[in-house]
């Protein structure tokens, strides 16, 4: 990691997990068309989607595959994974705890491996190398970098006023103080970068990209923009202690008196994603 004293812990997450339906925004279905399209996907083979989250990127893509396997070091997560499954009544998805540097863990061979907003919180050239010997020949990893938290700024007129973003930081750092926190940790420079030297050092090629542009504007109510606060690392539930109960009622104090009719309105922001091949 970027700061050398950073070790991932269990509590990374601890207590985000059903907020990420409510907090944040889902992945367009043009991804899905999108990587469908570039890799030739027909119905066949096997998807591994590792650090899975609550499945927001496994259960878009699933139906793509005969099989997909979901594996993330967070059982709460793994819970709402499975709860938003059988919501949908999709039932070709397996569910794994586990941290990505256990791979391959006996999960046998993929046609696709994706990463979603998760490959910074890991070992990356360990696991690089060892999702490499997962691919089938011809197999591909695809990472999607996105924020889906949050929408694109700018003073272009909305129905509605912009989430304060600005002063939500502000309110978090008053409250745990101006170094991002990270589990147990502090990440003073933030995730790590070098992500291409990574792969090519694993022996990927360089990289297609694909970028889904969105650009519709959503409306969003104060109890959403809240869930989206408390599902990033950096302001997750636990960080508070004791103090929680008076965070949360601080943030929605201000989201309150910032929102018109208890609505704020974001344009959402393009998706993209890099389709590694060995």
């Amino acid at each position: 990691m970027t700061d050398a004293a950073w070790q991932w812990d269990e509590t990374l997450y601890a207590g985000s997990a059903s907020h990420y339906s409510v907090g944040r925004m889902p992945y367009p279905p043009g991804l899905a068309d999108a990587v469908a399209t570039a890799l030739g996907l027909d119905g066949t083979g096997r998807l591994l989607d590792v650090g899975c989250g609550p499945g927001s990127l496994t259960l878009l893509l699933a139906p793509l595959f005969e099989a997909a396997v979901g594996v993330d070091a967070d059982r709460d997560m793994l819970v709402e994974a499975g709860r938003r499954a059988r919501e949908v009544g999709l039932t070709s998805v397996e569910w794994r705890h586990l941290r990505a540097e256990e791979l391959p863990a006996d999960l046998g061979t993929f046609r696709v491996v994706t990463f979603a907003q998760s490959f910074h919180w890991m070992d990356r050239p360990l696991v690089a190398g060892r999702v490499r010997g997962m691919l089938v020949p011809g197999g591909a990893w695809v990472h999607v970098h996105a924020n889906t938290h949050q929408g694109v700024t700018g003073d272009d007129p909305l129905p509605y006023p912009r989430p304060p973003w600005r002063q939500i930081d502000d309110l978090v750092a008053s409250y745990l103080g101006p170094v991002r926190r990270a589990g147990q940790g502090w990440l003073p420079a933030g995730t790590p970068g070098g992500e291409d030297e990574i792969m090519r050092q694993a022996g990927f090629a360089d990289p297609t990209q694909l970028t889904i542009d969105q650009g519709m504007v959503v409306e969003r109510r104060v109890e959403e923009v809240m869930s989206a606060v408390f599902s990033l690392s950096s302001s997750a539930p636990h960080l508070f202690g004791g103090r929680l109960p008076a965070f949360e009622s601080d943030l929605r104090q201000l989201l309150e008196t910032a929102a018109r009719d208890g609505l704020f309105a974001e344009r959402r922001r393009e998706v993209a994603a890099s389709i590694w091949r060995t």
